[in-house]
């Protein structure tokens, strides 16, 4: 006999409450859900918050273009978020909000979810409301869907405690790498002086940024545009890109090419201005609007530059002209790069800075590639935990969830 079961709609309902400034603001994370949002990082809320949706804990709050990739969850906190998500108040008599949140959250329902949304390029995917009404849910008693999330909050919280100390460590990393690079540069400069980067400088040019696909370019046989994203802390990455459709021609000059120097020309204060040397050959792949390629004169070298734009003293420099309406993005013009202090060091002393700073980091890499392995264990056994107790697969009054973590350490 199979279970029984209800639809989303019959539980959920809108709540039309708006709120202003008072409240906190909340923002929706795939890997977790629903969290009070950092206002030192990325995009601020509107001056005008009137319409922004009022959230009651135990409220379902949905990002419909993002759900697909887990965008959702029942929130804990009270507070207000952009009206463009949905806010839908719970009926508790029939299930307990924390048991929904780790329900939805389970691989079954991730992939139903996924399925219900639909491709609307250029903006990705989009849940519809007749839709998402319709998923079913299985009926259990109150208490056993209490007991379930009881057990699931205690052993989420232990996992996501072992998560932040991941991410304490990795942040450590990052201080050590920018404490050994500043150094090195900073010796440098004061040894050899310095002067400014335009003395280096043939050109500076930005990309085309013409509408594109939500996905990135599937092989190479494809023409990417380029993402803010493909240039990430003196790395770039060419799988940041979104696909180019057929129908748009692309401006084969505008094609990033090896040894090309890569500086983002907008984004937050502590990002705008990060840097990257493109490293072998990438057929069809495009330079958009917002990141600029900088040529330069033979006598100094692409990965010298980065290394330097990387350092404290350039950073400190570009979050002070860094221009815009807002902190949430702000930009940098080509003179303000031209400024950047560069060492009036020989072809020898840039090569042996880039190597000296590649060498003390090695260490630190192998050490960051772990956390990452240890942050993707974590989470894949987050997410088997929560499956195999919604799913029925243990009995939460008796299991522990102490195994999940096998194999991660601290």
């Amino acid at each position: 006999m199979s279970q029984a079961s209800i639809p989303l709609w019959t539980i959920l309902r809108s709540r039309e409450q708006y709120g202003g400034p008072d409240l906190p603001l909340l923002t929706v994370k795939s890997e977790s859900g629903v969290e009070v949002r950092d206002l030192s990082q990325g995009r601020q809320p509107s001056e005008d918050m009137s319409s922004y949706r009022v959230v009651q804990p135990g409220d379902l709050v949905v990002n419909r273009l993002w759900a697909r990739f887990g965008a959702y969850g029942t929130s804990q906190h009270a507070g207000v978020i952009s009206p463009a998500y949905w806010v839908l108040d719970v009926d508790n008599s029939k299930i307990d909000s924390r048991y929904l949140h780790h329900l939805l959250r389970s691989e079954p329902y991730r992939q139903e979810i996924g399925r219900r949304s639909k491709n609307m390029p250029p903006n990705g995917f989009d849940l519809p409301w007749d839709q998402f009404k319709k998923i079913e849910l299985p009926v259990l008693p109150l208490e056993e869907q209490r007991r379930i999330a009881g057990f699931l909050d205690a052993e989420t919280a232990r996992i996501d405690r072992l998560v932040a100390l991941q991410v304490t460590l990795r942040a450590r990393i990052d201080e050590r790498d920018k404490a050994l690079r500043d150094n090195l540069v900073n010796e440098l400069a004061e040894t050899v002086g310095e002067v400014p980067l335009r003395r280096f400088t043939t050109r500076i040019e930005q990309g085309a940024s013409p509408q594109c696909e939500a996905v990135p370019r599937q092989d190479d046989d494809e023409w990417g545009v380029l993402k803010l994203s493909a240039v990430k802390g003196g790395h770039f990455v060419p799988s940041e890109n979104k696909r180019l459709p057929e129908d748009t021609e692309a401006i084969s000059a505008c094609q990033v090419r090896r040894g090309d120097l890569l500086v983002t020309r907008a984004n937050t204060p502590s990002l705008v201005g990060d840097v990257a040397v493109v490293e072998g050959d990438h057929q069809k792949l495009l330079l958009p609007d917002l990141i600029y390629r900088v040529g330069l004169v033979s006598e100094i070298r692409a990965d010298f530059v980065a290394q330097v734009a990387l350092s404290g003293r350039v950073r400190t420099l570009i979050e002070s002209v860094a221009r815009g309406s807002s902190q949430s993005m702000v930009k940098l013009r080509g003179e303000d790069i031209k400024s950047w202090p560069m060492p009036m060091a020989t072809q020898t002393q840039q090569a042996t800075l880039v190597q000296e700073i590649q060498s003390g980091m090695q260490g630190a890499g192998r050490l960051r590639t772990a956390v990452a392995l240890q942050l993707s264990l974590l989470a894949e056994r987050r997410q088997a935990l929560i499956t195999a107790a919604v799913t029925g697969q243990f009995d939460v009054s008796t299991a522990s969830g102490r195994n999940v973590t096998d194999g991660v350490t601290a």
